[in-house]
């Protein structure tokens, strides 16, 4: 990979922006559409692969999923939700976790997002591949939880496996990546970090004590972390932990989650980062010359998270971009200031040098018990999802040439109507009101070794191989 300029491949379907949680619920979808328009307004459609993915099919989502939760997820119908009671209380599927129009189509859509950026990896054709769509960390194996239903970091990860001894996934999502890490621990072919804020927060995991398990232990990193984050401080803590993970694993490919919740300002946050100080995590992992895969998650102060995710991809392509908004569909969101960057609040950071020395010293430790490269059996296997991939690019090219001038095809749909509840209570994004996010009621702690052992995908993936 060449250390100055980088190819990028940015994977987007202009439909995901249609879909609706419900009236009132934070996570908004349409948040991609706004950071779209935004990344279009400042020309970096001219730097990097603009393509639109396929879909996930069923069987790209349950070499993670149970067929039950899919089974279930496919048939849900917000106008039958009384009548799919137990099954509802099954998979989890709630407030947090609504039934709502298109859901299936919305998780084939972030999964296949992320499934196609990997497979781009894989292929050698990219260096650097983006699905802001993605990074939905917290759905399990038959469970949907913190507004995510499909985990298509796991479903990435596991496409990158096939071409890549070890991965490397990074988390700097506010809230704890346990879904990721539930999924990997009995393995050392993929370590999990999470940088996250622990204590009294959803989901209420994530203690620097749970490092793995079996093969796998010493293999999930966690970097629990106080209120008031700043970006000094997460920049020191994220570096010195990286940079050790980086010389003791020497990952094959990574895989960067990052949501834009850890800002200041955010609806449900409680960090105090700045986009540079967030973006930061970018520039440090292109130092590595190592496949990057860039997925998004949560962020619920949208017009931030826009500006967070169109910067973040001007960091990938080496671009310097002005600092005034250009003009787009969705300027007005961005006033009073139209300006790509936001200022810290003067909230305190309780994250104390001392406290952060500790964190620091403890991982350390943790990671000294690792070998400095992993001895494990590999066998490169030929990506399967780059065949859909380009069948699906070939079918819209047709469609292109055969009814342009007879319908609307797929290729000129870029946007729908917008949902007129998508910009609803406009301060309510700068009310500081708490989520309405439950406990989750499983902690991974509560969970016994056999579980992990059992729900491993990595275990299941061995297993199906020996057969």
């Amino acid at each position: 990979m060449s250390s100055n300029k980088r190819r990028v491949s940015y994977y987007y379907d202009p439909d995901v922006g249609n879909y609706y949680y419900s009236q009132g619920h934070p996570m908004k979808p349409h948040r991609m559409r706004m950071t779209h328009a935004l990344i279009a307004a400042y020309g970096m459609f001219n730097h990097m692969a603009v393509q639109r993915p396929p879909r996930a099919s069923e069987k790209d989502i349950t070499r993670f999923h149970s067929d039950s939760y899919i089974n279930f997820l496919k048939t849900a119908n917000p106008e039958k939700v009384w009548d799919m009671n137990t099954s509802i209380r099954k998979f989890n599927v709630c407030e947090d976790c609504p039934v709502f129009d298109g859901l299936w189509e919305f998780c084939q859509i972030s999964a296949g997002g992320s499934l196609a950026a990997a497979s781009e990896l894989n292929s050698g054709r990219a260096d650097i591949a983006i699905n802001w769509s993605g990074g939905l960390h917290h759905a399990k194996m038959s469970e949907a939880s913190g507004f995510c239903y499909v985990n298509d970091c796991v479903l990435g990860i596991l496409e990158l496996l096939k071409c890549h001894t070890r991965v490397l996934y990074a988390d700097i999502d506010i809230h704890h990546g346990d879904g990721v890490e539930e999924a990997f621990y009995t393995t050392d072919r993929v370590m999990t970090c999470s940088f996250h804020k622990f204590g009294d927060y959803f989901p209420g995991t994530g203690d620097i004590g749970d490092i793995g398990y079996g093969p796998g232990k010493y293999y999930s990193l966690n970097i629990p972390l106080h209120d008031g984050m700043d970006d000094e401080s997460h920049r020191e803590i994220f570096d010195a932990v990286m940079t050790k993970v980086m010389e003791w694993y020497q990952p094959g490919a990574v895989v960067l989650q990052g949501g834009a919740d850890s800002l200041s300002g955010d609806r449900l946050g409680c960090f105090n980062l700045t986009i540079a100080g967030h973006s930061h995590c970018i520039d440090f992992f292109k130092k590595y010359n190592v496949p990057v895969l860039m997925l998004g998650g949560g962020g619920y102060t949208i017009r931030n998270v826009a500006r967070c995710w169109a910067y973040e991809t001007s960091r990938a392509l080496d671009l310097e971009i002005q600092e005034n908004i250009p003009y787009n569909e969705y300027l007005e969101y961005y006033g009073p200031e139209y300006r790509i960057h936001i200022h810290p609040s003067n909230m305190e950071n309780r994250n104390t040098r001392e406290y952060l020395e500790n964190i620091k010293a403890k991982t350390f430790e943790s990671l000294r018990h690792l070998p400095a490269v992993p001895s494990v059996p590999f066998h490169e296997t030929p990506s399967s999802y780059a065949g859909l991939e380009r069948m699906h690019e070939r079918e819209l090219n047709e469609e292109e040439t055969k009814y342009a001038d007879v319908r609307e095809t797929v290729r000129q749909k870029e946007r729908r109507t917008e949902h007129p509840c998508e910009f609803e209570d406009s301060d309510e994004e700068d009310s500081g009101a708490l989520p309405s996010v439950r406990k989750n009621r499983r902690l991974l702690q509560s969970r016994t070794e056999e579980v992990r052992q059992q729900h491993s995908p990595w275990n299941m993936q061995a297993e199906s191989v020996a057969e």
